[in-house]
């Protein structure tokens, strides 16, 4: 399976069945009377917030999702039957747009979450409803309503407490892999990680936390450059940076200036990232080099963005346990979540007929 943090599809909705002007013709009943039915609503398009997805890769396989239509009104005061539901399941953190206007429509963040992105149209009333003191016998009755049409941009952002980040090659899987049973892909050379991997980190005696390893920054990774760009919103809804840098051979790269340019490419694409709680490590602390430089770079990290600089291996487990313990008393609380939970766009009433291809916002969450 495919790692599908984005996708744009149609989403159409049923539409309501018309009512139907009838009369009833019975032996006994020598007045009859109207007698037509109201048509059946038509179904909505649903999506709900699923805690096993990880990815939206089922969703973007299919362009459109239609629901059905709702039957018909019939004679003799039958009403025709709704349509059901269609029930689309996407990842926790799916947020949602329209893909024509860019109005964001809402985010899903929690297990059970709903969110109407089609609704269905209302059923046409039967011809009894137009019945009156001076007209006993209309021959009228309403069609129903078209269902909603959208085009929907779903993006996923991956939710986790802390959020790796670091040039390639510092040693974020390594450390994913250390400190939870996250298994991503290990090897020498650049972009081995293509896309993000959650990890769990349960220690004895302090409260576990998720772990996002985000593939590596590069200079220009706000402007498209690398894998930066599709990845760099995966770090928005983390609550606090791991920052990780290490020695490198590349004699134009160094610890001091690893760290500024990924600094840089957080406020060129998001300001607020910039300002989210960090620590900063110095990785494979296990190698004599990184070991014999660690006093002066700390110094350096002190003096010149006055953060403190640990050292940890992954792979010897060096540090670790200690920088897990520090990482979970640094975690901000968890703050409420954004307000277009539960609010996600105003709900129009059921009475209100939603014409093909309306912007207009048809939303509804449920928390479950």
């Amino acid at each position: 399976m495919h790692f599908v943090d984005e996708c744009r599809f149609r989403v159409e909705a049923g539409d309501g069945g018309n009512g139907i002007a009838a009369f009833r013709r019975e032996k006994f009943l020598p007045n009859g009377g109207p007698s037509g039915g109201d048509g059946g609503r038509g179904g909505s398009v649903y999506l709900e917030a699923d805690p096993g997805l990880a990815t939206l890769f089922d969703i973007h396989r299919q362009a459109v999702y239609r629901a059905k239509s709702g039957q018909n009104g019939q004679g003799r005061d039958c009403y025709g039957a709704a349509a059901d539901d269609v029930v689309l399941r996407v990842p926790l953190g799916t947020q949602v747009s329209d893909a024509n206007t860019q109005r964001l429509l809402g985010e899903l963040l929690a297990p059970g979450d709903r969110l109407c992105v089609a609704r269905g149209g209302r059923g046409g009333r039967g011809n009894k409803h137009f019945a009156t003191p001076s007209n006993r016998a209309p021959q009228h009755a309403e069609p129903g309503t078209p269902g909603q049409v959208r085009d929907l941009l779903l993006e996923l952002k991956v939710l986790a407490d802390v959020g790796l980040l670091g040039f390639p090659n510092v040693g974020k899987s390594t450390f994913v892999s250390a400190v939870s049973r996250a298994r991503p892909k290990i090897a020498p050379y650049p972009f081995t990680t293509l896309e993000p991997h959650l990890g769990v980190v349960a220690l004895e005696g302090v409260p576990s936390f998720v772990v996002a390893d985000i593939p590596g920054l590069v200079e220009g990774a706000s402007a498209g450059v690398g894998l930066g760009l599709r990845f760099l919103r995966h770090l928005e809804r983390t609550r606090l940076l791991l920052h990780l840098v290490t020695l490198s051979p590349d004699p134009e790269r160094n610890p001091l200036h690893d760290y500024a340019v990924v600094r840089r490419e957080l406020a060129l694409f998001k300001p607020e990232l910039s300002e989210h709680p960090e620590i900063v490590v110095l990785s494979q602390a296990d190698l004599p080099e990184v070991q014999a430089a660690y006093p002066e770079l700390k110094a350096a990290f002190a003096e010149q963005f006055g953060v403190e600089l640990w050292a940890v291996s992954a792979v010897s487990h060096w540090q670790l346990r200690q920088l897990l313990i520090s990482i979970a008393q640094r975690l901000p609380a968890r703050e409420a979540l954004p307000p277009t939970r539960g609010k996600l766009a105003r709900q129009a009433p059921e009475s209100e007929a939603a014409p093909a291809g309306d912007a207009a916002p048809a939303s509804d969450v449920k928390a479950g």
